[in-house]
């Protein structure tokens, strides 16, 4: 499995629903928590390519987005080929 990265923040429903479905899946991943840490939220940002809204998902070396593209690609059946790749 790839390593997958989530950046969140603190009382966000959105990082919650993300982490919850990753782990509903058995999926373990590194949280990196941006609350009040500006150098972690700029390293975010690069790597999301400008978007800023949190959190932000990485699968390996692809970059998922958010919470919405998430579960978008769980319903469409392509995110668990990308965990097992």
């Amino acid at each position: 499995m790839p390593a997958v990265e989530i950046y969140t923040r603190e009382f966000c429903g959105y990082c919650d629903a993300a982490k919850a479905l990753l782990r509903r899946k058995g999926v373990t991943f590194t949280e990196i928590d941006v609350t009040g840490n500006r150098a972690r939220r700029a390293e975010m940002t690069s790597r999301a390519q400008g978007q800023m809204t949190l959190p932000q998902i990485f699968i390996g070396s692809t970059h998922i987005g958010g919470c919405d593209e998430l579960y978008a690609l769980d319903q469409s059946g392509g995110l668990d080929p990308l965990l097992s790749a």
